[in-house]
């Protein structure tokens, strides 16, 4: 809502609640220790504000629980998916649309399909998940975004964006063995810090795929939010609708992979879209064979109707400013206070750098996780460590442990979800947290699952 007023209200009104459990400081160390310092392992009912995810936690519409009370449950052909294969084609332009119970699920597919030893993966920065299910068919994940994109501190407006001279380089250095099998990109980059990709970047990157005849894909799970920061950054895009934007994105790739969890703000649900008629074939049989028949992909009726719902919701630009414009009123707050954060503030979550935050601990004693476990100590906020803990990696000959190139904690906002009021007591526990940082210690790891470990894996206060 564009008006003289500088306060953005929230464009819904709440009709439900759920009741919050209070806890006391003596409760949260016993559920911290029985959890073995892993805030995944802790209940969710003993969060007081979980800030863990923003996918799956949003606030479904009254109008997404209307559909889903509409939402037929065919096995075969249900109406439902046609209602959310035209919401898809309608955004993308896409031929083929495959439901999934998730994005991962359509990751695991995809990479199913195409990965393989040898076989090699690009993108501006690989997620947790799409890293792991590349790496689980034993290909190659390869980060190639822009410098800036792994600096805190730079203010570049599209630090998601694709380093396309890496691009090129790569892509020449392994023309023509057919290693090479597709180019991402994360929209939002939600591991540098929820950062956008420009408009020109996308049409770019796409140019040079085109040019060594390799498919670009999109993780799409945030678009929206991505297409909210081209319409407010990127010249010439001032006065287009959200919608516009996004189909424009949509234009310049080949397909996409989709948590719906995030940008179409449903609890469960995520596609692959795309329009390559044998890569089709492929998809198809293990859907079928892995997650369910092709149009329900795992999902019930009711979720498919919720996600077509909620597709069109989230171009809405009242919707978008709302988002956009709380999560920095967390990230304004903490840099006012001098705590570091990733910078400009993101869509979907503010990023505090805890390697700058806390030097005296070392990358591979964790100080995000040193943080997020404060973070849950002193006020029951759950948080989530994107740094040596989710993503250090493992030198192949002498098997020591790799640092990550940052030490985040990410403070991922939930759709329609938390008051004004929940973020400024986020932003009183932070500043206590910051009063004593110096007392913090660091973690180590003392057993781990050999995939995406910060899931399961158990820590020890050091």
């Amino acid at each position: 809502m564009h008006s003289k007023f500088k306060t953005i209200i929230e464009p819904f009104r709440i009709k439900m609640v759920e009741p919050i459990k209070m806890t006391t400081l003596s409760e949260r160390k016993k559920y911290l220790e029985e959890a073995a310092y892993n805030l995944f392992q802790i209940r969710a009912e003993n969060i007081l504000i979980d800030l863990l995810t923003d996918s799956g936690t949003g606030a479904m519409s009254a109008a997404q629980w209307g559909k889903m009370m509409e939402g037929d449950e065919s096995y075969a052909g249900c109406k439902s998916f046609y209602d959310m294969k035209d919401a898809v084609v309608d955004l993308t332009g896409y031929k083929h649309v495959f439901p999934t119970h998730q994005g991962r699920a359509a990751e695991r597919i995809l990479f199913s399909c195409i990965g393989g030893e040898g076989k090699i993966i690009l993108n501006n920065t690989h997620f947790d998940t799409t890293r792991a299910n590349v790496e689980y068919t034993k290909a190659e994940a390869i980060d190639l975004v822009i410098d800036e994109g792994r600096d805190p501190s730079s203010l570049h407006p599209f630090k998601g964006n694709m380093d396309l001279v890496k691009l090129e380089n790569t892509l020449k250095q392994y023309a023509g063995s057919d290693r090479v099998q597709m180019c991402m990109m994360t929209i939002t980059n939600n591991s540098g810090g929820g950062q956008p990709v420009s408009m020109q970047n996308i049409r770019e990157t796409k140019a040079i795929c085109q040019k060594y005849k390799i498919p670009f894909f999109l993780d799409a799970c945030r678009f929206a939010e991505n297409a909210y920061f081209i319409k407010q950054r990127e010249d010439g895009f001032k006065n287009k609708a959200i919608k516009q934007i996004v189909q424009e994105m949509f234009s310049y790739a080949d397909g996409c992979t989709m948590s719906a969890k995030k940008d179409a703000i449903v609890n469960m649900g995520g596609f692959l879209a795309f329009n390559d008629d044998n890569l089709a074939i492929g998809v198809q049989n293990m859907l079928i064979l892995t997650e369910g028949f092709s149009t329900y992909g795992g999902l019930s009726g009711r979720d498919l109707a919720a996600l077509a719902q909620g597709l069109k919701e989230v171009v809405d630009e009242d919707y978008l400013e709302y988002r956009i414009v709380s999560t920095q009123y967390l990230g304004n707050a903490l840099i006012e206070m001098g705590v570091p954060v990733v910078r400009p503030i993101g869509g979907h979550a503010v990023y505090i750098d805890a390697k700058a935050m806390l030097p005296h601990i070392s990358a591979l004693q964790y100080p995000g996780q040193a943080l997020a476990c404060a973070l849950y100590l002193e006020g029951g906020i759950r948080s989530v460590e994107i740094g040596s803990f989710m993503f250090g990696s493992y030198d192949k000959k002498t098997g020591a442990e790799i640092p990550s190139k940052m030490e985040l904690v990410r403070l991922a906002i939930p759709r329609r979800v938390y008051t004004q009021s929940h973020i400024d007591f986020v932003i009183e526990v932070i500043a206590e947290v910051n009063k004593n940082k110096n007392a913090l210690r660091g973690y180590k790891v003392v057993e781990q699952p050999p995939f995406l470990r910060h899931f399961s894996a158990k820590l020890k206060k050091l």
